[in-house]
């Protein structure tokens, strides 16, 4: 099994609408490592090490996100997998 990192930069209303929480509850129940926080210029990061698989699960769900999120856009960055992660977590 190959172990894939994918940072995922997600565009729109995603801000103050639980999104962080809600990608942590999505991510960890994939079986997915990694964190998620809030960026400066209103994006969120998603930093996600785990099969791609689980992965384009992840990304499908950031798509849309929790109810009160509005997401313009998901750009992906396709990354080395370190290993780092032992769960996934806000930051």
């Amino acid at each position: 099994m190959d172990t894939k990192r994918w940072q995922l930069l997600i565009s729109g209303r995603v801000q103050g609408v639980y999104y962080r929480a809600s990608t942590e509850q999505k991510a960890s129940a994939l079986g997915l490592t990694g964190f998620a926080r809030n960026l400066p210029d209103g994006r969120v990061e998603v930093v996600a090490e785990g099969q791609e698989d689980q992965l384009t699960q992840l990304k499908t769900w950031c798509a849309d996100g929790p109810p009160n999120a509005r997401v313009d856009s998901v750009d992906i960055i396709l990354e080395t997998a370190t290993g780092e992660f032992s769960g996934f977590g806000i930051r």
